[in-house]
């Protein structure tokens, strides 16, 4: 069997925040925060758009995209670093919200990376023939676990939902996922994470992060990711169409791009509008391309990310 990507939606929350209305509050201003990470602006949640209601609402969008309904979800595979509760699942929360009455779902705690670790565990139940259909979906709200007293983290994240539809497809269908690559260092773990949970009350549950040493890890690691799923389909860099990466920093993402040799307008970019939206970026990202056209049916993406844990990973899927 193979994963095909049968369809692709996203959630973005109703308000938006420019960087001149943060400057406003905080010391920082537009041209400080678009110079060091390209963002812009970034969508922050209202209390009724939940994780569980951005994520349902881009699984309807990914599903109609596919054209298909609750029927053919087996599998509900959430990604987020921030769900409504402890338990139930976020993605239970949404099995219900669409109505699908069969099946399965369950979290994943992977950080920005979260999207690329769903996806594989959704592409491996569907070749071994566990499932047929699967939603994978990315989505968090960092507005809620930011400081926002702190300029160095709260201006770069924002929140938002990805989803993408997969079905099992013939194993000689050349399009599907053809391989994904997870890998992990908890021995970097203190330079990025959140500082609280729920077992934790004595903690006020900030993200903390280093960013230049996150800077410095994300290049390396990614680049290796790339190189690696390349080489696991004998394939060269020239032969890759669009790469969609994790939307943290417009450095990081251009860095890569001129390592695989791709053209800016073949990297794409939301960082600009969505900020960092974490296990949601990926998604977003590539929904973002599907929509207006220049991801089609036939070309060879790259999706790769980096987060917390460190947690980094890459697929290659063949749209």
């Amino acid at each position: 069997m193979r994963s095909i990507l049968a369809g692709v939606g996203s959630y973005l929350p109703e308000r938006i925040v420019t960087n001149d209305e943060l400057a406003r509050r905080l010391e920082t201003s537009d041209s400080w925060i678009a110079d060091r990470t390209g963002i812009r602006q970034r969508h922050i949640a209202s209390d009724r758009e939940t994780c569980a209601f951005m994520a349902a609402e881009a699984s309807r969008a990914a599903l109609r995209n596919a054209g298909a309904g609750p029927d053919d979800v087996d599998a509900i595979i959430l990604a987020t670093s921030t769900p409504d509760q402890a338990f139930p699942a976020s993605a239970l929360r949404v099995q219900a919200m669409l109505g699908v009455r069969h099946g399965f779902g369950f979290d994943l705690s992977a950080a920005c990376t979260g999207f690329i670790y769903a996806l594989s565990i959704a592409d491996s139940m569907i070749r071994s023939g566990q499932i047929r259909g699967a939603l994978v979906i990315g989505s968090e709200l960092y507005s809620r676990i930011v400081n926002w007293q702190d300029r160095g983290t709260c201006v770069l994240f924002g929140d938002g939902a990805g989803a993408i539809f997969v079905r099992a497809g013939d194993r000689n269908d050349k399009r599907g996922v053809l391989s994904t690559h997870l890998h992990a260092q908890g021995t970097l773990g203190d330079i990025l994470y959140v500082d609280g949970a729920v077992g934790r009350p004595d903690r006020p549950g900030h993200l903390v992060m280093n960013g230049r040493e996150v800077f410095r890890h994300a290049v390396t690691r990614l680049a290796e990711a790339v190189e690696e799923a390349l080489a696991a389909n004998g394939l060269k860099r020239t032969d890759v169409d669009w790469l969609v990466p994790h939307q943290a920093n417009r450095r990081i993402i251009e860095a890569m791009g001129r390592k695989l040799g791709l053209p800016p307008e073949r990297v794409v970019i939301t960082v600009d509008r969505h900020a960092n939206t974490s296990a949601a970026s990926v998604p977003l990202a590539l929904d973002d391309a599907w929509r207006d056209g220049r991801i089609k049916r036939g070309d060879l993406v790259l999706l790769e990310a980096l987060g917390g844990g460190l947690t980094w990973g890459s697929s290659l899927v063949r749209i």
